[in-house]
């Protein structure tokens, strides 16, 4: 069968390519096509759009870049229809995937469209429910509770478990020691403190020097930055200066098991690093700080921003955004995760409830078997009624 997959950002990309490893496993004769990046690139097929031409976030990046935004668009729309795939399977990315659900539901009706990875519509944005209900046949969720957020909709979706569990569970260099890691990255063996910034230039921008000046005040430990796919390492010296911050690429997770603690931009990552068992502190920029913060509970549906804190309903990491985004802040919070010890212990005790909740690894797995059932058994009525 013929699978179109779209990603528009790294942990999509992941995510995807997990899938279309396990679609392969069911259908011997898979055929891909897709907009994502070098992740799913290795699992063969053809590449439309790599996901850096579509990394845009924000209403004034993206009103600078519409030109590109309305050629991606387009470009998406004839890969689709020059493909005529199977089954067309979006990954979150909304704003992008919700437009190319329309016109696929209006100019292919046969062709299913399905959602792996819902968008997160339960924290903002929950008007888009009505275009989900309209163009998308099946959902795939990741998270427990929306089941209950889309009942609410009288929209029936799936949940699957979640694919960081999968990532997480199947990482790679597991057994490796403190040393081989800081060998093998010419690091010296002071403790280490990760910063992850995020995987796109604007965020990484918004947030990477303040989360720099913090680390930087433990002189016994070494900060070292992970390096997100697509971004040159030059571009994180510009906020390293003088200080030659190590940055490691393609070892996000390593990095995260062998830290005594995170610095970790919000989004996947924060879950990542919870699984994995560490301690962090999470962190978002916000434009126009304490007026934004104000008006996070009018235009946000959730209490919290990080997933592991709106998974476990509670807070259970340290949330710094808007004006509570600063040096001082960051400072508190190392230091409270390195000395503390009772502290640290609850986090991680926190940290095992949520892998509970999430439950055991095979979401790829068991959306990839439900997904070619589904093609399967469409196709059995379709040949009955002709």
């Amino acid at each position: 069968m013929r699978y179109f997959l779209i990603a528009g950002e790294a942990s999509g990309d992941l995510h995807a390519s997990n899938l279309m490893h396990e679609l392969k496993k069911v259908d011997v004769l898979a055929e891909f096509c897709f907009l994502g990046g070098d992740l799913m690139q290795a699992q063969g097929g053809k590449m439309v759009i790599h996901y850096r031409e579509m990394a845009y976030m924000g209403f004034v990046t993206v009103l600078k870049n519409l030109r590109t935004v309305f050629r991606n668009i387009n470009d998406c729309k004839i890969a689709i229809s020059t493909f005529q795939p199977d089954v067309v399977i979006l990954i979150d990315y909304p704003g992008f995937n919700l437009r190319i659900a329309r016109f696929v539901k209006e100019k292919f009706k046969k062709i299913p469209v399905h959602y792996y990875i819902s968008p997160k519509i339960w924290a903002w944005k929950e008007y888009r429910i009505r275009d989900i209900k309209k163009y998308i046949d099946k959902m795939f969720t990741i998270f427990p509770f929306e089941t209950e957020f889309y009942k609410k909709h009288n929209f029936q979706v799936e949940y699957v478990g979640n694919p960081s569990v999968d990532s997480v569970s199947a990482r790679p260099n597991q057994q490796q020691t403190f040393e081989d890691f800081c060998q093998r990255n010419h690091l010296t063996e002071k403790p280490v403190i990760a910063l992850l910034a995020g995987s796109r230039k604007q965020e990484i921008a918004a947030c990477l020097p303040q989360m720099i000046t913090a680390a930087s005040r433990f002189a016994d430990f070494q900060v070292v930055i992970s390096g997100a796919p697509g971004i040159e390492p030059d571009y994180y010296n510009i906020f390293s200066g003088q200080q030659k911050i190590p940055v490691i690429f393609n070892q996000t997770y390593e990095l995260i098991q062998h830290a005594a603690v995170a610095v970790v931009n919000s989004g996947t990552a924060t879950l990542e690093t919870a699984l994995i068992g560490t301690s962090q502190v999470v962190v978002y920029h916000v434009r126009f700080g304490k007026l934004a913060y104000l008006a996070k509970n009018i235009v946000l549906k959730t209490k919290f921003i990080s997933l592991v804190n709106i998974i476990a309903r509670k807070e259970v990491v340290k949330e710094l955004i808007a004006h509570l985004f600063t040096v001082e802040n960051i400072v508190h919070e190392i230091s409270r995760m390195l000395f503390d010890e009772n502290y640290k212990q609850k986090m991680l005790k926190e940290y095992k409830e949520i892998r509970t909740v999430l439950g055991e690894a095979g979401a790829a797995q068991r959306t990839a078997k439900k997904i070619t059932e589904i093609i399967l058994k469409g196709d059995k009525l379709q040949h009955i009624e002709n």
